[in-house]
C-alpha cells in the first residue's frame, strides 16, 4: 500500500467516524421537539435525492437496473435505514448519545457473532473472550455500575434499542455480499432509496393513527442546522468516506478507527459540560481495548497465513 492511499484512506475513515461520533450529541437536543419518526424521513428522504443524482453521475442510469431483485434490496433498505434508525433515534430519546456511540462501536463485534450464527464461521477462542469483554464493558456503560437501577422503571431497555439498531446495520452491511458484482456506491444508494420509501409509508402509518405528529416549518426551521449536519456529515459524506477508506485500508485497517465513535462523543459530552460515572469511562475503555486487542490479533493470524502461504 504506497502513502498516498493511506493518507487517503486515513482521512475518509476519519471524517466517516468522526461524523459518527458527533451524530448522536448533535440530534440528541433535536428529539426533544421532533419525533424521531419526521427526523429519519427527512434525513434519507433528502440523502436518497443525493445518492441518487451521485450515482447518476458516477456509474450513468444503467446503475438503477435492479434485476429483478427488488424484494431482497427492499428487505435489506428496510432494515438498515429505517431499522437502524428508527431503532436508535428512538433509543437516543431515552437515553444518552455516548451510550449510543459505544454500542456503535460494538458493530465488528456484531458482525462476527452474525457471521458465526447465520453462515456458521465459528471465531477463534481469542476473538470470543474480546466479545465477551466488549459487551461487559458495554453493560457497564449502559448501567454506570449499577445493573439494579439500569432493571427498574425500564432505563435499559431504550439502549437496548440502540443494540437492535446496530444489529440492523451489521445484517444491511453483510447483505452487500449478495450483491458482488454492485459498487458499494450504487448498494448504498439502491437501498437508500427504498429504506426512505419504507420510513416514509411508516411515518405516514403512524401519524395517521394519531401515534406521532408531523412537524410544523417553524420547528424544521429551527432545527436547519441539525438537520443539514444530518444529512450531510452523518448520512452523505459518512457513508462515501466509510466505504472509500475501507476500500483504501481495507477491512482490518479500516474498521480499528470505529473507535473514534465513542471518542468523539464522550469529547462532545465533556466540552458541553457533561459529567460521566467512573463506570461509563471504564466500560467505554473496555470496549475499545477488546476492539484494538482483537484486530491486532487479526492482523496477526493474516500476517502467518502469508508467512505459511
Amino acid at each position: 500500500m504506497d502513502t498516498k492511499n493511506m493518507s487517503w484512506g486515513i482521512v475518509m475513515l476519519l471524517a466517516a467516524t468522526l461524523s459518527w461520533g458527533g451524530m448522536f450529541p448533535i440530534a440528541k437536543p433535536a428529539l426533544e421537539i421532533i419525533d424521531p419518526y419526521y427526523i429519519t424521513l427527512i434525513r434519507y428522504g433528502i440523502a436518497a435525492v443525493l445518492f441518487v443524482a451521485i450515482l447518476w453521475f458516477v456509474e450513468g442510469k444503467q446503475a438503477f437496473r435492479l434485476n429483478n431483485r427488488l424484494l431482497p434490496l427492499l428487505f435489506l433498505g428496510t432494515l438498515g435505514f429505517a431499522g437502524f434508525n428508527l431503532l436508535a433515534f428512538t433509543g437516543l430519546t431515552h437515553s444518552k448519545p455516548e451510550h449510543g456511540a459505544v454500542i456503535i462501536a460494538m458493530m465488528p463485534m456484531i458482525t462476527v457473532l452474525l457471521s458465526w450464527f447465520l453462515k456458521g464461521h465459528k471465531p477463534h477462542t481469542f476473538t470470543l473472550v474480546t466479545i465477551m469483554a466488549a459487551f461487559l464493558g458495554v453493560f457497564l456503560v449502559i448501567t454506570s455500575g449499577h445493573p439494579q437501577q439500569a432493571f427498574a422503571g425500564g432505563k435499559l431497555e431504550w439502549d437496548l434499542l440502540f443494540l437492535s439498531g446496530a444489529i440492523c446495520w451489521v445484517a444491511y452491511t453483510m447483505g452487500a455480499e449478495r450483491f458482488p458484482d454492485w459498487s458499494p456506491l450504487r448498494y448504498t444508494t439502491i437501498t437508500c432509496v427504498l429504506g426512505a420509501i419504507a420510513i416514509g409509508i411508516i411515518t405516514f402509518v403512524l401519524t395517521m393513527n394519531h401515534d406521532i405528529h408531523t412537524p410544523t416549518l417553524a420547528t424544521l426551521g429551527e432545527l436547519h442546522w441539525t438537520i443539514a449536519y444530518l444529512v450531510i456529515m452523518g448520512a452523505l459524506i459518512a457513508v462515501l468516506s466509510w466505504n472509500a477508506g475501507i476500500k483504501l485500508l481495507g477491512p482490518v485497517n479500516g474498521v480499528l478507527f470505529i473507535n473514534f465513535v465513542p471518542i468523539t462523543a464522550f469529547t462532545i459530552g465533556v466540552i458541553n459540560g457533561r459529567s460521566f460515572s467512573h463506570a461509563e469511562i471504564l466500560g467505554a475503555a473496555i470496549v475499545i481495548t477488546a476492539l484494538i486487542s482483537n484486530n491486532l490479533f487479526l492482523r496477526y493470524r493474516q500476517q502467518m497465513t502469508l508467512v505459511k502461504s
